[in-house]
Order: structure tokens, then sequence, then C-alpha cells
């Protein structure tokens, strides 16, 4: 593959295999605070084929707050390598001005001030908008889904993920990969594959569980500008893990090396000029792949919701990381010609909400999708004087009020919540809604159950779920962020061993060390566990929001982190 800089003068600058950082123009508006469409959306692209990158948008049809984390270690060989920077260190590393709209989109610093400047960012009307602007300029690219698309609000669990089924094939989506898609059942989504859906529905590491065979197509063969482009999936690889598995319990997933490569080697056999895998990996997880496995182009990755600027180069492979929530949609531009892909260029384009102008039938499309729960959504249950968020590997402030509303409201020494990426955020003074709470817990096995565990067994959970976030090998993390936890403080040693990494484990109330063989009253939620019992956790969190009226989070120094 051969790099290249290419800087369009009348719009986006392109991120190069080798060069400056991405985003070019409307950066360099950042001192008179002044954006256009024009300038977010960018010029015609280069080469002869384009791919339109939408991952992880959790069903989030609105313009929303999203705040990008504040902490993302990394650890063994990824240390301090993108996505593992933050705040001052990435605007270093990509050459963003603090207070500029980039800065805004892509840290965490100084996120309540510049979110009050700048807006909420997302919405399918927007996206849509950039959509058919790419097609304008090259009306044969590829839009593909990342996954994480069926889950994540109140629409789209009460329609067990038609809304958005409706809307993306309503934005002309041509194939998809999947994560959260498999907890609405795997019936459902079979039914959704072979009865409602466009796109499509690519798994090349999806088996049948019995008999060891495919369970779904590995890829897709477009013709594209004279060229024949492989688009091949890769769902979730741990979903019996992460997730329960006996909503799927005829299936097995796993990364499965030996199958990717049997898949490239196919599409090359095929006469593929250009390999994409649209991956629900994880960064860490698809820069290992890339290492592991020759002959992938580009590799379009998912589930960490990462925003990155620029492709990050493994050989000749290019990671494309597209953010979450519908903040960011990305542009690919392949040069490719028969003997295969001579260069890329990438955009980032950031979806300003108060900049982009909606698309009319994708916005009505939506109204129409929401209308029958609007009135259920728009009940305000409090306000905030709080910035709620929930991204960072150790806490987040959502979680803080559902651990609160656990103890209290379950009567609870402690309490855990998983380590969701997804939720979006809100600013103080904003009135909480159903929705809003919705956003953060919209799932199909909410139960928010009331337990007892011992000190001892506490502990075995702390270090399971902190060796899925920071075992070195990318292929052994297999989850989130690390649990969140109410009532409880903890120190953690990111670079220690399995079962040496949590220490220091104290009851907040009374200030005294975890008994190992004492126990203790937890709540929790989101259990994996088939026969879990309780009422659902948005009934707790309201419940919770009422009796509280305004909401005011405290902030969070029971995490003790030792980073190496």
């Amino acid at each position: 593959m051969i790099a290249r800089r290419h800087f369009l003068q009348a719009g986006l600058a392109a991120s190069a295999l080798v060069g400056a950082s991405g985003f070019g123009n409307w950066a360099r508006l950042a001192a008179q605070q002044s954006l256009t469409q024009d300038d977010l959306i960018g010029g015609p692209g280069s080469g002869t084929v384009s791919l339109i990158h939408i991952t992880d948008i959790h069903a989030q049809t609105q313009p929303i707050y999203f705040r990008e984390p504040e902490i993302n270690l990394g650890v063994g060989a990824v240390t301090g390598l993108p996505p593992h920077i933050t705040g001052a260190a990435f605007r270093e590393a990509f050459g963003i001005k603090d207070g500029s709209p980039r800065d805004y989109a892509l840290t965490s610093e100084d996120f309540l001030s510049l979110a009050r400047a700048y807006g909420r960012m997302g919405g399918l009307d927007r996206i849509a908008t950039v959509v058919k602007a790419i097609k304008a300029d090259r009306p044969d690219a590829l839009v593909l889904d990342g996954g994480d698309t069926w889950q994540g609000s109140l629409p789209a669990l009460r329609t067990e993920g038609a809304d958005m089924v409706r809307l993306f094939n309503a934005l002309g989506t041509e194939a998809m990969t999947s994560h959260w898609e498999f907890t609405l059942g795997s019936d459902r989504v079979r039914e959704i594959v072979e009865g409602e859906l466009d796109p499509a529905f690519l798994g090349a590491n999806i088996f049948d569980a019995e008999w060891d065979e495919p369970a779904f197509e590995p890829m897709k063969m477009f013709e594209r500008g004279g060229a024949r482009i492989a688009v091949i999936g890769q769902a979730f690889p741990y979903m019996p893990i992460a997730n329960p598995g006996w909503m799927f319990p005829e299936l097995s997933f796993g990364i499965r090396q030996e199958r990717m490569a049997e898949v490239v080697q196919s599409a090359r056999d095929q006469g593929a000029a250009a390999v994409v895998l649209l991956s629900h990996n994880g960064f860490d997880v698809d820069r290992k792949l890339a290492e592991d496995i020759p002959g992938i182009d580009v590799i379009l990755t998912g589930h960490t919701h990462d925003a990155i600027p620029e492709p990050v180069m493994v050989g000749k492979t290019a990671l494309i990381a597209s953010g979450s929530h519908g903040k960011f949609v990305s542009r690919v531009d392949l040069d490719v010609d028969a003997s295969g892909v001579k260069g890329i260029e990438h955009r980032l384009i950031p979806i300003f909400s108060d900049v982009i102008e909606p698309d009319a039938d994708m916005a009505a499309l939506v109204e129409e999708t929401r209308a029958p729960f609007a009135e259920e959504m728009s009940e305000v249950l409090g306000t905030t004087d709080s910035l709620l968020f929930r991204r960072g590997n150790f806490n987040g402030t959502w979680d803080d009020l559902i651990c609160n509303a656990l103890i209290a409201e379950r009567e609870a020494d402690i309490a855990l919540s998983p380590g969701f990426r997804w939720g979006a955020s809100m600013i103080p003074g904003q009135e909480i809604t159903r929705e809003d709470v919705f956003n953060v817990t919209a799932m199909s096995y909410p139960e928010a159950y009331r337990t007892e565990m011992t000190g001892e067994f506490l502990h075995t959970v702390m270090e399971d779920v902190a060796d899925n976030l920071f075992n070195p090998d990318p292929y052994y993390q297999q989850g989130g962020d690390m649990v969140r936890v109410g009532g409880m403080g903890y120190r953690i040693d990111v670079a220690k061993a399995q079962g040496e990494r949590i220490t220091e484990m104290t009851l907040l109330s009374t200030g005294e060390a975890i008994d190992p063989s004492k126990t203790y009253v937890v709540a929790g939620w989101a259990s994996v566990n088939e026969d879990t019992e309780g009422p659902p956790i948005w009934e707790v969190v309201e419940n919770h929001i009422r009796r509280q009226g305004t909401v005011s989070i405290d902030p969070n120094q029971s995490v003790d982190v030792v980073a190496g």
C-alpha cells in the first residue's frame, strides 16, 4: 500500500496513512468559533471507492451530549498508544488546540463549558444528511454499520429493535455486524435478518454450537469503482461471557483467527482487490488481529467506542475508529485498482447537531418511530445539578447515581453496576426525563437483584472483571470498562497479575476493611444468570430520582488507581 498525504483545500482535511492529523479546515475555524456544514463534511473524495462507517450508535436517534473518557488505560504493548491516551496527551498527539471543536468532540477536559458552547452532537437525521452528501460525491459509497445498533433506548427496547432496523434500512446500510443485537435473543435476531433487514448481516465468527458450522454469512462481495470489495463481518467474540448465553444457546462466537484467515484468503481467491473487516472486536483485539492475519486492508473497528481522528497503521492494515452514539461518521476513500489498494484517506466527520441540517425524510421517519412512546419518554423525574456521564475505565457519575439508587432503594451495603460504555451524558441544569434514564438502562435483562456475598467472593468478582479489562493479551480482554462500585472503595494496580490487582477493599459506611469471611448485602443489575429476580433497574433509578428531586453526585474518590 502506498501512503500519501493529501489535503482538501475546500473542506475537511483527510487523514492519510502518514502525516498530519485530520479535521483540517474545521479545526482552523476554532479561533472564531464558527463552523459550517460544508466545513464538517468536506469536499470531494479521492480514490475510486468510498466507505461510510457508523458504529455503536446504541439506538440514539436524537442529538445528545456524550463525554469522552477521562481515563482510558492500556496495558502491555499498547500502553500509551491510541486510543489509550486522553486529555492533553491526546491533543498533543493529534495537534488539537485547547477549546477547539475537535477538543470538545474528542476529549473530556473542560467538557461542560465546551458543551454549552458547541451544543449537542449526533442525531440520525443529521447523519442522513452527511451520508447523502457523501453519496452525492460518490454515489456507490458503501454504508457499513459496525453493530450495537438495535439496543440502548426506550423505543428500541419496546419494539425489540424494529425501530432501528427501519431507520438503518432507510439510511441505505448495505452490511452490518453485531453484539448487543443478540441480547434480543437469537430467535428475534433471525426474525429480523430473515424478514425485516435490508443490509447483509455478517458474522464470520458466529457458528452453530452443536454442528460447528457457520450460522451467518461471513462476508459479502461488492462491485465498486471497477473493483471487487470484500466486506467481512466479525461479531463481538465474547458474547456468552459478557452477555447472557441463555439468550443464544445454539450459537458460539470467539475470535477464531484461523477462520478469519480462511475468509480473507477466500476473498482474495474470489478476486477481491480490497478486503475490509467490519468488526466489533474492540480496538486492541483488532490491532492484534491485524498483526496476526495479513491481507486485510482496512479494519472498521467497534465495541470500545474509541474515536481517533486518523488511521492507526498495523503493517499495511489501517484501523479506523469511528466513535459511538452517532457523534461521528467516518468516510474512508480507497484508491483501488486490480492489483489492490494503493492509498487511503480518512475523514472522521463530527456530527455537530447545531451545524448540520437535519435530513427531512429521516427526521420524519425518526419522529414516526418515536411517536408511540413520546408521552412516556417525556415525563420529567427530576433535575441534575451534576454532569452525568458514563465513559471511563473505573467510574462515571451516571453509574454513581445508579449505585446510590441501588443502595437506597434495595437497602444494600454495596452496589455493583456493570462497566457499560453506552449511555448519553447530561449537563447540570437539565431536567431528567424517563428517556434519559432508559438511555443508560434500556436492555433485555434489567433485573435489579439483591443478594449476599462474602468479602472473599467480592474480591474474586473484582479480580475477574479487572482481568477482563487489563489482561496484557488483548485476546483475553472480554468485557467493557471496570465494574462500578457503590459503598465500597478499593485500590487497583493494573500492572499486577490476576488475583493481585485489587487490594484495600473498604466499606465506605464504616471505614472498615472488607472482611473476607464476612457477608455483605449487595445489590446490582444486569446479571447474566437466567433466573435473576428483582425490579427493572429503570424503576429503581426513577424512584430514587423522584425522592431526590434534584440529583447531585459527589466526586468519586473511592478508587485508587496505580497505572504502572
